[in-house]
Parts: C-alpha cells; sequence; structure tokens
C-alpha cells in the first residue's frame, strides 16, 4: 500500500465544494462563522424544517461523528483523484455486493442532479417504495449524502455504518496501490446502508464523470442525464462532446435513458452509447417535457408531460424554469421505472404525483432564508448554473434592488460566473468560505471590479461581516420593499450561510 498521490489527478470539482473543510477542531475559520452567526440568527428568526440535519444533542454521538470525519478528511479527498473503479470494486465485493440488493436509479449530467434527485426520491416515497437517495456535496453535515427514507440517515445509523463497512475498508487498502478515498468509503457506506435498511430503490447521483465515478458499480435500470455544461474540464474533457463520452458510461446494458435538453453535440454521443448498449432512450423535448408553466406563490405551478400523458395542475415549491424541466424528468425517470413508456401507455395517479412534487424541497437551491429584506441562498458555482440562478431570481422575486453575496473556489471559471450575475446585481460583496479552496477575497474582488466597476464592488473577507453588509445595502431600500440579496458561488458559501442565518 502507497500513500503516494498521483499529481495528474489534483484538482477539484464542483460535486466537491463541501468536503469536511468545515469543522471547528479542523478549521479555525468556522469559528468566526459560528461566533458571527449569533446575531445573524436572531435576525433571520426561528429555523425552519428544511431535511438538513442539525448536529447531534448527544455529546458522545456528536463526537463519534467528528471522529469519523476527521478520519474521512485523512483519506484522499474529493479534491484528488484516479479514474478507476478498481478500489470500490473490491470494496463491494469483500463486503458482498450490496449494491446488487435493490434496483437503482443513476443520475449523471453538469447542473440539477441533486434537484432531480430528490424530486425522483419524493415521487418514489409517494408511491409507497422505500428508497435510499446518494447525493453530493453535503450543504451543512456529511450525513446528508445518505438519506433513507426522504430524510437524512440519523448520525448514529451513520455511525454504525462506518463501524461496520471499516474493516472491510481497511481490507481494501493494503491490497490496493492507493488507499480508498473519502468519497469511494462513502459510497461503499450508502451501498451498504440502503442494503441493510432495507431500501426498495436506490437514487444514486454520481460524485463526477460516469465511467470512472466510484458510483458506476451500480446497474441503474434508468439512467439519467440532467444538462451538460463545460465543467470539470481537466477531468472530463473541453467540450460538450467530450464531457458527453464521460458522462454515458452510466448507461448499462438495455437500461433506460431519460435524456434532459442538451447541447446537439452532447445529446448524438449519448444517443451513440445507447445504441451500443440496446438502451431506450426518452428525450425531453420529444417523448416527455414540460407542456406549460406559471409562477405561482412559493413556487411554480406546472403541466408536465410525461411517458403515458399529461399531469396538470402540479405545484412545486422550487423557484426557475431550470427546476420545472427537473421535474419533467424526474417525472419521466419514475415513470420508466415503473415501465410507462411507449409499449405501455398508462399513466401514474395524478394526486399521488402532485403530493410527492408539492413536499419536494431542495435546500441552497434558490432557497428563501430570511424576510426583511428577502434572502436568498443559491449555490451556483458553474456559469452555466449562474445563468439559470440569475434566471430564476429575476422571475419569481422581482427585485427592484438585489445585492449579490460571493464567494467562490479558486478552480472555477469565476468572470464568468459573475457575468452570469452582472445583470441583476445592484451591488455585490465578494467574501471568502472557511475551504482552503476558496478563491482569496481580494482576487475575487479583481476579477468583480473588470465586470461591475469600482463603484458597485465592496469587499469583506469574512462571511458574517459580507453578509451584514449586503443585508445593510438592502436595507437601504425604503422599508426593504422590492430589496434582496443573494449568496451564491458554492456549496460551502451556501452552507456557511445558512449556519449564520440559523438554519442549522
Amino acid at each position: 500500500m502507497s500513500d503516494q498521490q498521483p499529481e495528474p489527478f489534483d484538482a477539484t470539482g464542483d460535486e466537491f465544494d463541501a468536503i469536511v473543510d468545515a469543522e471547528t477542531d479542523r478549521d479555525p475559520d468556522l469559528a468566526v462563522i459560528e461566533a458571527g452567526s449569533r446575531t445573524l440568527r436572531t435576525q433571520a428568526g426561528p429555523p425552519q424544517g428544511d431535511q438538513v440535519p442539525r448536529r447531534p444533542a448527544d455529546p458522545e454521538v456528536d463526537k463519534a461523528l467528528r471522529d469519523i470525519e476527521q478520519e474521512l478528511a485523512g483519506r484522499w479527498g474529493e479534491t484528488k483523484l484516479e479514474p478507476s473503479v478498481s478500489r470500490i470494486t473490491a470494496l463491494m465485493d469483500v463486503l458482498g455486493e450490496p449494491q446488487r440488493a435493490y434496483p437503482s436509479i443513476h443520475i449523471t449530467g453538469t447542473n440539477g442532479k441533486t434537484s432531480t434527485a430528490r424530486m425522483i426520491e419524493a415521487l418514489l416515497g409517494a408511491f409507497e417504495l422505500r428508497t435510499g437517495r446518494y447525493t453530493s456535496p453535503h450543504v451543512q453535515s456529511v450525513t446528508e449524502r445518505i438519506s433513507l427514507d426522504g430524510a437524512p440517515i440519523d448520525p448514529e445509523r451513520f455511525i454504525a455504518t462506518y463501524q461496520d463497512v471499516k474493516p472491510y475498508v481497511d481490507m481494501v487498502d493494503t491490497a490496493q496501490e492507493y488507499r480508498l478515498s473519502f468519497f469511494e468509503v462513502l459510497t461503499g457506506m450508502a451501498y451498504a446502508a440502503f442494503a441493510d435498511a432495507p431500501v426498495d430503490v436506490a437514487v444514486v447521483e454520481v460524485g463526477m464523470g460516469g465511467s470512472w465515478d466510484a458510483t458506476n458499480v451500480i446497474d441503474g435500470s434508468v439512467a439519467v442525464v440532467t444538462p451538460i455544461d463545460l465543467d470539470h474540464t481537466d477531468r472530463l474533457g473541453t467540450t460538450a462532446a467530450e464531457i458527453a463520452g464521460e458522462k454515458a458510461g452510466i448507461i448499462k446494458q438495455g437500461a433506460t435513458v431519460i435524456l434532459a435538453q442538451q447541447p446537439v453535440d452532447a445529446a448524438q454521443v449519448m444517443l451513440k452509447r445507447a445504441v451500443e448498449v440496446d438502451a431506450t432512450v426518452a428525450r425531453e423535448g420529444m417523448e416527455f417535457g414540460v407542456a406549460s408553466r406559471e409562477v405561482a406563490v412559493g413556487g411554480q405551478l406546472l403541466t408536465l408531460r410525461g411517458l403515458g400523458g399529461e399531469y396538470g395542475e402540479v405545484f412545486l415549491p422550487l423557484h426557475g424554469a431550470h427546476q420545472a424541466h427537473n421535474a419533467a424528468v424526474a417525472l419521466a425517470a419514475v415513470e420508466a421505472f415503473f415501465g410507462i413508456g411507449a409499449e405501455h401507455a398508462r399513466t401514474l395517479d395524478a394526486e399521488t404525483v402532485r403530493s410527492a412534487f408539492a413536499s419536494v424541497v431542495s435546500p441552497g437551491r434558490l432557497e428563501v432564508v430570511r424576510r426583511s429584506p428577502t434572502v436568498v441562498l443559491d449555490a451556483a458555482h458553474n456559469p452555466a448554473g449562474a445563468r439559470a440562478a440569475a434566471e430564476g431570481v429575476t422571475e419569481s422575486f422581482g427585485f427592484s434592488r438585489l445585492v449579490g453575496v460571493v464567494g467562490t473556489s479558486a478552480d472555477k471559471d469565476v468572470k464568468a460566473v459573475l457575468e452570469a450575475f452582472e445583470p441583476i446585481f445592484t451591488e455585490i460583496v465578494v467574501t471568502q468560505n472557511s475551504s482552503h479552496r476558496a478563491m482569496d477575497a481580494d482576487e475575487l474582488a479583481a476579477i468583480a471590479v473588470e465586470v461591475f466597476g469600482d463603484e458597485r464592488v465592496v469587499v469583506e473577507p469574512r462571511l458574517d461581516d459580507a453578509l451584514e453588509a449586503a443585508i445593510t445595502l438592502a436595507e437601504e431600500e425604503a422599508e426593504y420593499s422590492g430589496a434582496g440579496v443573494l449568496v451564491t458561488g458554492s456549496v460551502i458559501t451556501v452552507g456557511e450561510a445558512r449556519l449564520l442565518l440559523g438554519r442549522d
């Protein structure tokens, strides 16, 4: 066994913004966040239920969870990759192939994967199936990544699962050239927890790419591909077609592929892969899609065209046209799972579908966490995500004055992200989160000045100060009317803002 890190793969990715960097005992910057949160929590009002787990109340459980997070953090982080499924395959083998104990729906794409996974989970649960959901990154707690029956796994079960798999992890570590990574261990834990539950179906989001992603030891009967755009170009390729080639690796023999609207070259790659493995393809805009949508209080009202027919008056409590398209993809995926398609033209029970969508939450995705002035969080961290967030904010909120709080990772196309937000931000407060991967606030400010001009840029390196500055700017609007704050740029920035604003 070797602890050597292969240099060609020492880089980062969008799904990896929330590795366990933000723990007080490892990152002293979080102490600043926790101290600053006391004032902002009071301003924000009481927290509301949102499926983001809190730290355990039992000190012993909390310590055990932190110890596990420390152990996991000592492994290859999610920013170090070796493109192979050899280690996770070895772990599955010694665990007795737990991922074969249930059918799976596998999700890849560039943006929208987690929200789509949550919608699929809600639909399956509404039809009385026990679900397991594996998504990344986490917003505030690592336990969010593994969900059972629509709720994050509780800390005690997370700890027990880790203790169960650890001897097998150690066994694989000894036999492999490189130890299992943080993400590989969590993937093994998720698959083991799902088998132990047991679940009726697993909803699994890839970490990055597809072919060599650690999740790709499952045989998903349904493969979902959300919109593909340029991101992780150092890993996946510099064109949409190259990225699609890697992501197409989750399409298995005889599967059904649910394909969101894609760039033409990406769609061609996906269709070619489907032909090669005799998979059936359903395309958004052809076999399914959004028939109509209108903005509603707290979300939007949809008519969705599924594989078997239309579902009208579907209320989705999420904002933005992109979430409507995610809903159409999720519905088609569940229909395909139940065998609904061209050969079996029927629909799911419409009332059950409506009830499921009405229950969906997606923390950190155009999420309102405070009023007067309104504070919205969105984890957009690449240009496509930023464009979708900007369009969603404009459509759903209609702010006359919107102040941005932006903290990004250093490896992103930051200028393009800022350019997407420039038309909607009156001012921008640039800051940085507690991650070692965060772009320095002064460096970010220099890019922001290029995009916004010097007069519209405020620099506050501490996130708590940045939030207070943005709220103060927004409050300059008379009686808060028409004013708002959007916090964005990174999952870590959003997660820490949630903590500061009392949502944990």
